[in-house]
């Protein structure tokens, strides 16, 4: 099977088999698109002639390289066509049925040595093989959507594929420009398999009201740095189209976190399938189109919770880097700060990394000498929660334990004046009972900020059942004025980022338990497939093992899923002391420092 795979047939021409099909062209195989329809051919080399078009527009190739490209695609209406192909790569609709059929025509046409492939993203790979005459040959082929963009191609195998072809695809798919990562066969692979958990879960916290589609989607793209938020990727996808990839996976593996949430088979029934129907989550300028317009759900420009509280000087619990970062972050925009640790040690020193922080800021062009010195002379560094005792605003950042919490908000709760803002940075602990703590709960919400507190723009502002209006609207307000996006939320485990993000990573962690796939591979994977700034193990090593388990274990705790427990190899790290970057050892070894 050592062959240079220099003839392709692409089996189905939508918008996949198209972009597969543009990049083998480029790359110098000739290719040959098969499909019944006539008007998916001609789609296909009309595609073809733009995208190449504008290719040299660009200067990425010349003329003459586009002419060659366009003169190696041809097309064909039956599977005959395949007959000299040395890989035939199937883009069908996601059905047993009709990708079977495929298979068993193909039998009948090609050549013993030529590779079989699937684009599947949610079928079984082994139980297509199953079909064939050959299973050895079959194998799965999954690029991703725009194929001439995204660089990640997974190689499935199953356990009939054999080696060589699984070497054979490999290297065509790094001759092709791409990153190829090898997966064993089950729905989703490693990349969708992550992604589609994710996405169900924004689509179920959605449908709960818990929060907005505009608070979900801001919240992921600002919190984890992702392209898009999970709501509007799912109108890119095709709502129905991740309904049957969750089908799939569900059927398989059995897990809660798979089951489709209700809301994608109610809009997918009613014909909102997303960007190409022109509504689904959101609405859309037309089908097909990519600008969001208003609707019923969009809120109002400069809808604000009311009138809220006058806030001046603030007051900042806590010696570490949040703390630090918090305070910073106030004194920037303005405000008095009262910066307290339970040692007036401790707060010189964590004046003392602000003073650096704002240095480093100076010497890169970010910040003027004047506006350091003017931002340093607001905060004043307190040894006793006492100065708080004239702030409007209390915010705490100590560590995250309910009792310590508790026994700060009773001694803010003593010292601060009546209708001061007592808030909690807490990220997975439940606010209401840290508000219970105090005789004013009313005046007690969350401000969860993330860590570094001044690059990032995202805070999580959490109500309790509690919480007064204007409270709420004092903190909305208050955080217009630091520059920071604020994200509405309801009070429980892990709010918006937390209650999305921990389960991805968790889940991440069973397909090594699993040997499933390696870690690297699954690093590339989401990195090149999903866009994420960084793969789930990378991400592990700079939260901290001992960090993300004990978010995973108040996520398991507090809604009860089988599926939210955490990962057994990830207590086994953290019961060795390996914690990550800050240990030298995570899930990988880092040189120290």
């Amino acid at each position: 099977m050592d062959t240079p795979l220099s003839t392709i047939a692409v089996v189905g021409l939508g918008t996949m088999g198209t972009g597969i099909a543009e990049v083998l062209a480029l790359a110098g195989r000739e290719v040959i698109g098969i499909d019944i329809s006539e008007a998916a051919a001609l789609g296909a080399v009309a595609s073809l002639e733009a995208s190449t078009a504008r290719a040299v527009g660009r200067g990425r190739i010349t003329e003459e390289e586009r002419a060659a490209a366009l003169a190696r695609f041809r097309t064909a209406d039956t599977l005959r066509a395949a007959a000299d192909a040395e890989l035939v790569i199937e883009v069908v609709p996601e059905s047993y049925e009709i990708k079977q059929q495929v298979f068993r025509e193909l039998d009948a046409i090609v050549s013993p040595t030529t590779i079989l492939a699937t684009g599947t993203n949610a079928l079984s790979v082994t139980r297509l093989a199953a079909e064939s005459q050959r299973p050895e040959r079959v194998l799965g082929l999954h690029f991703f959507n725009p194929a001439p963009a995204m660089k990640l191609v997974e190689v499935v195998s199953s356990v009939l594929t054999a080696p060589p072809a699984v070497e054979a695809v490999t290297r065509l798919a790094r001759e092709l420009g791409k990153e190829p990562v090898a997966v064993g066969d089950r729905p989703g692979f490693v990349a969708d398999g992550l992604l589609f958990g994710y996405l169900n879960q924004a689509a179920a916290m959605y449908e709960a009201n818990y929060a907005s589609r505009e608070d979900i989607d801001a919240a992921m793209k600002l919190g984890c740095g992702l392209p898009m938020g999970p709501l509007a990727l799912l109108d890119l996808i095709g709502i129905d189209t991740a309904r049957t990839v969750l089908e799939a996976m569900y059927a398989e593996s059995r897990d809660r976190l798979h089951a489709p949430a209700p809301i994608l088979g109610q809009l997918s029934s009613a014909g909102l399938t997303g960007r190409k129907a022109g509504r689904g989550f959101y609405t859309y300028d037309a089908p097909g189109g990519q600008d969001v317009v208003p609707d019923a759900l969009t809120p109002a420009a400069g809808a604000e919770a009311g009138v809220g509280r006058a806030v001046a000087s603030v007051g900042v619990a806590g010696s570490g880097t949040m703390a630090s970062g918090i305070a910073e972050v106030f004194a920037k925009a303005g405000y008095g700060v009262v910066l307290a640790a339970r040692t007036q040690e401790k707060a010189d020193l964590a004046k003392g990394r602000i003073a650096k922080s704002l240095e480093r800021s100076v010497s890169k062009g970010r910040l003027t000498a004047e506006a350091r010195d003017e931002t340093l002379a607001r905060i004043t560094a307190a040894g006793s929660l006492d100065a708080f005792a004239e702030v409007d605003l209390a915010v705490e950042a100590v560590a995250e334990d309910l009792e310590i919490k508790q026994q700060l908000f009773a001694a803010m709760d003593k010292v601060c004046r009546p209708g001061a803002v007592l808030a909690t940075t807490t990220s997975s602990l439940p606010v209401v009972a840290i508000a219970r703590a105090t005789a004013r709960p009313e005046d007690v919400i969350g401000m969860h900020f993330f860590n570094p507190a001044p690059a990032m723009k995202l805070v999580e502002v959490v109500r309790t059942v509690l919480t007064a209006d204007d409270v709420h609207a004092t903190v909305r307000a208050v955080c217009g004025k630091i520059r920071k996006h604020p994200v509405d939320c309801g009070d429980r485990a892990g709010f918006i980022v937390n209650a999305l993000l921990f389960p991805y990573l968790n889940n991440a962690i069973k397909m090594v338990e699993e040997h499933y796939a390696s870690l690297d591979d699954i690093d590339a994977a989401m990195k090149l497939g999903g866009g994420y700034p960084m793969g789930p193990f990378e991400l592990l090593d700079v939260v901290g093992l001992d960090v993300s388990l004990a978010i995973e274990k108040v996520l398991h705790q507090e809604f009860r899923d089988p599926g939210l427990a955490p990962a057994p190899l990830l207590e086994h790290l953290v019961a060795a002391g390996c914690l990550g970057r800050k240990t030298g050892r995570g899930f990988r070894e880092y040189a120290r420092r």
